[in-house]
């Protein structure tokens, strides 16, 4: 199996890590956790039980972190973030278990994907059920504006979602119409996760765009990253079996960049396998090799770079905080995942 290209950054020679930004948020976190699991409760024995698997499996929280920390960094002192972060965490979940019924996944951090121990319909229709009560806390915390943003990112999820479903096997598919997709797929939540908090403490539309933006380009720079690793990563860290985007015939920008530069020989064993989904046991390694013949996945990593570089410039005409330095360094952690 093919390794992925080490990030050429010297500047930063520790290991980055998210753990300055649970220290920040851990006290409001731990309200958050106990929404989650208050309202993943039904008399309807099924809903607890899916809900559950998925909620506990260690996912790392990272959005309704953003939401806690972007508000804290705006000086806001009431408690509607802690249900702003609920809801975040809840649509995101809701998305996951969509996500594995549409894409056929076997995994989901590291566990059998509900679909597998439930099926489809029990997968699909708990995800409407946290949808659902996302949209209760959102209304409950009663900021016009924060429902705004929340509900849009959810109809651009769901966008996102059909634009990937066209774009699925279409070997034609531009590195421009693949970035528009993950935008509204991943980048979508990110920034709204990043936005209500400011929203929420009423700081002016400047401030809410560029946490907006800060949110925007770190989940651009979370999927390039997710892609690389596909081809290069391990189960353990990607929470899914490594190759199962090419398994599946996802186009990812790896598969992109590989198959434009590649010469006609490649490009048809890239028809042979992602069109047509004739693959055999020695076929993700003869990907893994043309993508590194071509840099595909360095180059997709460097894409992350530069959304990530985008994303703390973001930031940067803020005051220096604590607040501001963890989001800042979970930047970097979402990156040099790819180490």
């Amino acid at each position: 199996m093919g390794v992925i290209v080490p990030l050429k950054d010297n500047k930063r020679q520790r290991r980055a890590g998210i753990e300055p930004l649970v220290e920040f948020t851990a006290a409001s976190m731990g309200a958050v956790n106990e929404i989650i699991l208050d309202r993943a409760g039904s008399d309807v024995g099924l809903i607890p039980e899916v809900a559950r698997h998925l909620i506990d499996s260690g996912g790392k929280r990272l959005r309704p972190m953003l939401t806690i920390a972007s508000a804290a960094m705006c000086g806001y002192e009431g408690a509607g973030h802690v249900k702003l972060a609920a809801s975040v965490e809840f649509m995101h979940t809701a998305t996951l278990l969509h996500d594995d019924v549409v894409d056929e996944s076997d995994l989901r951090r590291g566990k059998l994907a509900a679909r597998l121990v439930w099926g489809n319909q029990a997968s699909v229709l708990v995800g409407d059920f946290l949808l659902g009560q996302a949209f209760k806390m959102m209304v409950e915390v009663g900021s016009l504006d924060c429902l705004e943003i929340l509900s849009n990112a959810a109809a651009i999820i769901a966008e996102g979602e059909v634009m990937q479903l066209a774009a699925a096997k279409n070997t034609a598919t531009t590195e421009d119409e693949y970035l528009a997709v993950i935008q509204a797929k991943t980048a979508a939540l990110f920034s709204a996760a990043a936005e209500v908090g400011p929203t929420i403490a009423d700081r002016d539309r400047s401030e809410r765009a560029a946490f907006r933006s800060f949110g925007t380009n770190l989940g651009l720079a979370f999927q390039l990253i997710d892609d690389a690793l596909d081809y290069g990563g391990n189960s353990a860290e990607l929470g899914k079996k490594v190759g199962d985007d090419f398994r599946e015939g996802k186009i990812t920008l790896p598969v992109v960049l590989a198959y434009r530069r590649g010469s006609d020989a490649d490009r048809t064993f890239w028809d042979r396998v992602i069109v047509e989904g004739t693959v055999e046991p020695e076929d993700l390694e003869a990907a893994v090799a043309l993508m590194n013949r071509y840099g595909a996945i360095d180059d997709t990593i460097e894409r992350a770079r530069h959304f990530g570089d985008v994303a703390r410039d973001a930031l940067a005409p803020f005051p220096a905080s604590a607040h501001q330095s963890a989001l800042l360094e979970a930047v970097d952690f979402c990156i040099e995942r790819a180490h």
